[in-house]
């Protein structure tokens, strides 16, 4: 293969590209610019947490406040049953989160069918996400552990861990179904056209072209919903169900020392950073797409 004059010339220009010194003294500027602002941030950060130490441990009740909520001795022996608890907590997430995606996306789909034949359904997915979005979820847990086992219907468990995360599905999935109709509406109608202008379906067009788009695009808010559910799950305590909150309960029945709770408390937020850490970084990863110029 020969090259042009012009092609080996750019190319020998490319291989021999050396910064000009205006940029090596930018780039400097720029990283002293960041070192410093790390610096300052650093300092900013120890003295706010000096001084809310200094505020919080030279208050009158100080001393009460760390022997009810900040025992030692009641930390180390909630901690391994409050771990225990947890994992109920846990599989509740996968459950429900997995339930929730699924059923979401049908009544999403049931609200965005288009035709006469469809109203009734599209009217029944309105009246779900409006009804359980403005019922409290704590309610809703009460009708659903409570209000189910005194119906004494046959071959319908009692568990309130299956009642409790029921109750959990029904009231995120009006949430995530919401989440999912705003993806569906957010593909430009020339997308449902072309796909149709190809010999595609409906069903056809919607599975393959709309949907994928959709999800994609929600995936941020949809991180949201499940760090939310991940927190909400404590509340199948309500029912007698032993998670981790009720087994701090348990402890604090027994002592009357608050400290359980703390522990409780703490195990949840190190459960919940990491997936916030995630839909931070997955939204990021996406509006840096969306400024390329590349697919949401």
């Amino acid at each position: 293969m020969t090259l042009t004059k012009d092609e080996a010339g750019q190319e020998g220009v490319g291989d021999s590209y050396t910064p000009s010194q205006r940029r090596i003294e930018r780039e400097a500027l720029k990283r002293a610019r960041s070192r410093r602002a790390t610096a300052i941030a650093a300092v900013s950060t120890l003295l706010t947490a000096v001084v809310l130490y200094l505020v919080v441990v030279n208050a009158p009740g100080w001393p009460r406040t760390k022997e009810t909520f900040f025992n030692g001795q009641y930390a180390r022996e909630a901690f391994p049953k409050v771990l225990e608890g947890l994992w109920l907590n846990v599989r509740l997430l996968f459950v429900c989160g997995a339930a929730v995606l699924v059923l979401g996306m049908l009544i999403a789909i049931a609200r965005t069918l288009r035709g006469p034949v469809f109203f009734p359904l599209r009217v029944l997915a309105a009246a779900y996400t409006d009804f359980f979005r403005g019922l409290p979820l704590i309610i809703n847990l009460m009708i659903v552990v409570l209000g189910v086992p005194a119906l004494r219907l046959q071959g319908v468990t009692v568990d309130p861990v299956w009642l409790g995360g029921t109750a959990l599905t029904l009231t995120y999935s009006a949430y995530v179904a919401e989440v999912f109709r705003a993806g569906i509406e957010s593909v430009h109608p020339s997308q449902r056209a072309a796909a149709r202008s190809l010999g595609l379906s409906n069903r056809q067009a919607l599975r393959y072209v709309v949907l994928p788009q959709a999800v994609r695009r929600q995936v941020p808010p949809l991180l949201n919903d499940l760090v939310s559910l991940q927190k909400d799950t404590g509340l199948v305590s309500i029912g007698g169900a032993i998670d981790a909150v009720r087994a701090a309960d348990i402890i604090v029945g027994r002592s009357l020392n608050y400290t359980p709770y703390i522990v409780a408390g703490l195990v949840f937020v190190a459960l919940t950073i990491p997936m916030t850490r995630l839909t931070d970084w997955v939204t990021a990863r996406m509006d840096r797409r969306r400024a390329q110029g590349g697919v949401a």
